[in-house]
C-alpha cells in the first residue's frame, strides 16, 4: 500500500465515523454499540433491559450504567413500563435518537455510494438504494442501458405495481453499484391507479412511461384498445425463451394468440394451514370444500381471538374468490372453451364470453362462502388482501386463503407468530370440481405510444428484467415468483423457500390454472358487477338466487355494450 492510498483509506474511514459526533456526544466504540443495538432491537421488536444493553457495551458494568443513565438524562434513550403493573422496564430510543440515527445512516450511505458507487454526490440519497452485499456472482446489468445513464443521461420510466416485489426491482435498479437508474424514474401506485393510469398514459400522444406493469386479467383490455405493442419479434431477438415458462404462465402474455407482455411474476391463491394445529388435532390438511369447513369449525374460538379462517370478503378480493371457487367446482364463470385439463382463453369469440353465473356451480361457491363467513375472523366483509394475511400472521387463524407473494411474509417478516409453522395446499375442491391453483401477477408490457427512439433500450430492460439471473435473485430475496422452470428448478432458489419448491411442484404436476379469471376486454366492470352483488348475497341484502340473476343479467348487458 502506497502513501497515496493510506491516507485515502484514512481520509474515508475518517469521514465514514466522523458524523456519528452527532448522533452521541462521544465518538467511541461504547456509544456506537450501545445505539446500534438499541435501533436494531427496535426496528425488530425485541425488548431491551439495562442489564443487556450493559452487556452489550463491552464497559464494566458501573461504566455502562452510568453512560446509559447519562443518555437517559440526555434525551436519547427513555424508560417503559412493560406494563401497568410491572416494576421491570425496557429501554428504547427517543423520537431524537432515532432521527440522529437515522440521518447518520444517510449521510453514510451517500458517502459510500460517492466514493465506492461512482453515484454524484449532488445526487439526494432517497434515489438510489443501498443493497446487501452481493455473494456468489453478481447480476450483470445491460450495458447499453448503463452507457445511455452515465453519458447521455438517459432513463428509463417505469409504471408498476405498488408492492414488495416491484419495490424490489426498483432498489436492484437504483442500487449504487448498478447506476442504472434513479428511485424517482419508478412510479409505484396502488393497483386502482395503476389501471386508471394505464388507460391514460394510452391516449396520450407520447406515453410518459417506457414500460408498464398490468394485472393478467386486464390484457384483453389494453389488446384490444390498442394500448400495448405485440412483442413477439423482441422476444425473439432478447433471447428469452417461453419454453422455460410453465405454459399457464405463458398464455396470460397472449390475447388472440398475439403476445404482448412477459410474465415478470406470477402469485399463486393457496390455502395457507397452520400445520402445528393440524397435527396438535390430528386433522388431514383440507382437501374439499367440506374439509375447510369442519376443519374451521374445530378450531374457531371467537372468546379467544381465535379464527377458523381468515378471508378477504371486501368486494373486490370477494370477486376473485367467487371466480376461484366457482373454477373448484368445475366451471368458468364465462362459456370459454372446455380442454381436457379445464377450459382455454385462447381465440375467443361473442359466443365464448357470455356469462354462466346464474348456475347450480354459483349457488355451490355461495354456499361455500357463507360457511365461510361463519368461521371467519368478525370483519372478513371489509376485509381486503393484506388485512386477512395480517389476522393469519399473527396467529389468529388456523387458515387462510392467500397469495403466494403475500404468504412470503410468514417466514420473512420479523413480527410473524407463524413462522415454520404453515403448511400449504393447493385450493380444496368443490362439489364436481378439482384442486385447483389459480395463477395471478403481473406483465411488463411496453405501451404502443412509446417514443420509437427509446423502444431498443426498453426491451433490452425488458429481457434483462426478465432474465433467469434477475428472478433468481429476487427469489433469494424472499419472492417466491418462479415463472421459470430454471429458476424453480434452481437448487439455490429452491432452498431458499418452502413456497418456491410448493409452486414449482404445482408446476411441475400441471396443477396451475390461469382460466378463472379470463383477460377479456370488459373483465373490470365484470369483476365490479361480481363482487357487488356476491356482497350484497353474503351481507344478506339479496338472496343467493337473485343476487346470481342480477350479476348474470347485468354482465351480459354490459358483453352486449362491448361489442
Amino acid at each position: 500500500m502506497n502513501d497515496h492510498e493510506f491516507l485515502r483509506v484514512y481520509d474515508f474511514v475518517d469521514r465514514l465515523r466522523r458524523p456519528f459526533l452527532g448522533v452521541a456526544d462521544v465518538e467511541d466504540e461504547a456509544a456506537w454499540r450501545i445505539i446500534h443495538y438499541l435501533m436494531r432491537s427496535e426496528l425488530e421488536g425485541y425488548p431491551v433491559t439495562i442489564s443487556k444493553l450493559a452487556l452489550v457495551s463491552n464497559l464494566p458494568h458501573g461504566t455502562a450504567i452510568r453512560r446509559i443513565q447519562g443518555m437517559i438524562d440526555g434525551g436519547l434513550i427513555e424508560r417503559r413500563a412493560a406494563s401497568e403493573t410491572a416494576k421491570r422496564f425496557t429501554l428504547h430510543p427517543t423520537a431524537r435518537l432515532s432521527n440522529l440515527a437515522i440521518n447518520y445512516a444517510a449521510e453514510t450511505k451517500a458517502l459510500i455510494a460517492e466514493i465506492v458507487g461512482g453515484r454524484n454526490n449532488e445526487e439526494h440519497e432517497a434515489d438510489y438504494y443501498f443493497g446487501a452485499p452481493q455473494r456468489g456472482s453478481p447480476i450483470i446489468p445491460p450495458i447499453n442501458l448503463l452507457t445511455s445513464r452515465v453519458t447521455k443521461g438517459v432513463e428509463l420510466q417505469f409504471l408498476l405495481n405498488d408492492d414488495n416485489y416491484f419495490a424490489a426491482m426498483r432498489n436492484m435498479w437504483s442500487d449504487f453499484r448498478n447506476n442504472l437508474a434513479s428511485a424517482k424514474s419508478f412510479k409505484l401506485v396502488h393497483q386502482n391507479d395503476l389501471y386508471r393510469e394505464g388507460l391514460a398514459n394510452g391516449a396520450r400522444a407520447v406515453s410518459a412511461y417506457d414500460m408498464i406493469a398490468i394485472d393478467m386479467p386486464w390484457l384483453g383490455e389494453f389488446a384490444s384498445k390498442g394500448l400495448v405493442l405485440p412483442i413477439g419479434e423482441v422476444i425473439r431477438d432478447s433471447g428469452i425463451n417461453p419454453m422455460d415458462f410453465h405454459p399457464s404462465i405463458w398464455s396470460t402474455t397472449t390475447w388472440q394468440r398475439v403476445e404482448y407482455g412477459v410474465p415478470i411474476y406470477c402469485t399463486i391463491e393457496v390455502l395457507a394451514c397452520r400445520s402445528d394445529l393440524f397435527d396438535s388435532e390430528g386433522l388431514a390438511l383440507p382437501r374439499t370444500f367440506d374439509d375447510v369447513i369442519s376443519a374451521g369449525r374445530a378450531f374457531h374460538n371467537p372468546a379467544a381471538e381465535r379464527y377458523g379462517i381468515a378471508w378477504n370478503a371486501a368486494h373486490r378480493p370477494l370477486a376473485s374468490s367467487f371466480m376461484f371457487f366457482l373454477g373448484c367446482c368445475g366451471q368458468s364463470v364465462l362459456s370459454i372453451r372446455r380442454t381436457p385439463t379445464g377450459y382455454s382463453t385462447e381465440n375467443l369469440d361473442a359466443q365464448h364470453m357470455r356469462p354462466q353465473i346464474d348456475s347450480e356451480a354459483g349457488l355451490l361457491a355461495l354456499d361455500y362462502m357463507h360457511r365461510m363467513l361463519e368461521i371467519a375472523q368478525p370483519d372478513a366483509l371489509d376485509a381486503h388482501w393484506d388485512d386477512s394475511c395480517a389476522v393469519f400472521l399473527r396467529g389468529q387463524s388456523a387458515m387462510g386463503y392467500v397469495w403466494t407473494m403475500r404468504a412470503a411474509q410468514f417466514e420473512a417478516e420479523v413480527r410473524s407468530a407463524v413462522k415454520r409453522r404453515v403448511a400449504y395446499v393447493p385450493q380444496p375442491s368443490g362439489p364436481g370440481g378439482t384442486n385447483t391453483s389459480p395463477i395471478g401477477g403481473f406483465l411488463l408490457c411496453i405501451p404502443s405510444n412509446i417514443d420509437p427512439k427509446r423502444l431498443p433500450l426498453a426491451a433490452e430492460a425488458l429481457a434483462w428484467m426478465a432474465s433467469r439471473e434477475a428472478m433468481k435473485e429476487h427469489v433469494k430475496n424472499g419472492f417466491p415468483v418462479a415463472p421459470r422452470f430454471s429458476v424453480s428448478a434452481d437448487p439455490e432458489a429452491i432452498g431458499s423457500s418452502q413456497l418456491v419448491r410448493f409452486v414449482g411442484s404445482l408446476a411441475n404436476r400441471n396443477l396451475l390454472r390461469n382460466w378463472q379469471r379470463p383477460p377479456v376486454p370488459f373483465y373490470t366492470g365484470m369483476e365490479r358487477i361480481i363482487g357487488e352483488e356476491v356482497h350484497d348475497a353474503l351481507s344478506g341484502h339479496k338472496s343467493d338466487r337473485a343476487a346470481l340473476k342480477d350479476a348474470q343479467d347485468r354482465i351480459e348487458r354490459l358483453v352486449d355494450r362491448a361489442g
